[in-house]
This record gives C-alpha cells, structure tokens and sequence, in this order.
C-alpha cells in the first residue's frame, strides 16, 4: 500500500572508497579533504547537489558513513549530504542514537541548512566541522538555506555539539561555483516566492 523508502549512494562512492583505501582519517583537513572530494565528484558525475558529509568516530578516526546530497535522484527534499550520513550511520550501528555508545562527528562540506541544523540536535553527534559558510552557498549557488538563528553556534554548543567551521572553505568554495557554472539545478521549493 505504501512505498518502501530507500536512500542509496551512487555506484561511484564504493569504488572510490576501494580504491582511496579509506578507512581511518587522522587530520580534520585531511577528512574535510575527502567531504570536499566526495562533493565535487557528486557534481562532476551528476549524481546528486554540490554537498557531502561524513561521519567519523572522534577517538579513532575511523569512517563510519558518508552522506551525499541525494535530493533529485531519489526525489526526496530531505536527502540532503547530513540527513543521508546520519542515516547510514545509524544503520550501520543498529541504533536511533549516534551518541549511545560512541562519540562521532560529522564534518561536513558546507554550514547545514535549517532542516539539517534540526536534525544535530536529535541525532547524537558531538561535534560538527563545516566548510563553506551559508552564506557562501547562497551566493556562490542561489540555494535558500533557510533562516538560521544567530545564535545556532551557541544553541548547538548548549546542547554538547561543539562547531568548528571555515575548515577547507576555499575549496568547498569551488565545489558550489562548479555547480552553479555547469547549470546544476537549484531545487528550492516551489513555494519560495
């Protein structure tokens, strides 16, 4: 009666994790570096929105999940870069919670939009790295990333999610430039007047 929800990866991710032999990233830049990579291959092989995430376990650095935005392919507003690695985290440790048992962090390509900044709250991350600013994304893409609060750093930090951002952001930068010279489709609502 009702449809199965599915979110994949493109066919793509696996074998470039098999061929990068990724599996432990020990510099935050380095692992921003493979978000940012994982970003402008998405474009580049048009499977998806100018963003990545990533979640890492914080003591051992190991990749649990990667996220990529999915919205057009799998027709679903909220397959955004965060909402698909909190997903398959959380499969992946068979559990609602990414904070019951471990410490992870999510580094992500570009500053989380206003569903993905709903989403922190409730998921169990502990920290967040971002790279390009909202800002940027707006500019660089016409996207609409909604309205933040002003003090979304500070509600975040309330709440034991630590926020470190302008990590690599040049080059998420040119991630969102690429997308918006090669006609990527900014896919706003179309209630958005």
């Amino acid at each position: 009666m009702y449809p199965k929800i599915t979110i994949t990866l493109p066919l793509w991710v696996k074998d470039f994790l098999k061929k990068n032999k990724i599996q432990r990233i020990e510099k935050i830049e380095d692992r921003m570096r493979l978000v940012v990579e994982l970003s402008r291959l998405n474009v580049q092989h048009g499977t998806g929105g100018p963003f990545a995430a990533a979640i890492f376990d914080t003591e051992t650095h190991q990749l649990i999940s990667i996220g990529l935005n999915r919205v057009i392919p799998s027709h679903y507003s909220i397959a955004h870069a965060e909402i698909v690695a909190i997903l398959m985290a959380e499969e992946k440790i068979e559990n609602y919670d990414l904070g019951a048992k471990n410490r992870f962090e999510l580094i992500t390509s570009s500053q989380p939009c206003i569903q993905c900044y709903g989403a922190l709250f409730w998921s169990g991350i502990v920290k967040i790295v971002i790279g390009a600013r909202k800002e940027d994304v707006e500019k660089l893409t016409g996207f609409d990333e909604g309205p933040l609060p002003e003090d979304w750093i500070e509600q975040l930090e309330k709440r034991g999610i630590i926020v470190e951002k302008d990590v690599l952001r040049e080059e998420a930068d040119k991630v969102l430039e690429e997308y918006k010279n090669t006609g990527g489709i900014i896919y706003n609502s179309s209630t958005k007047k």
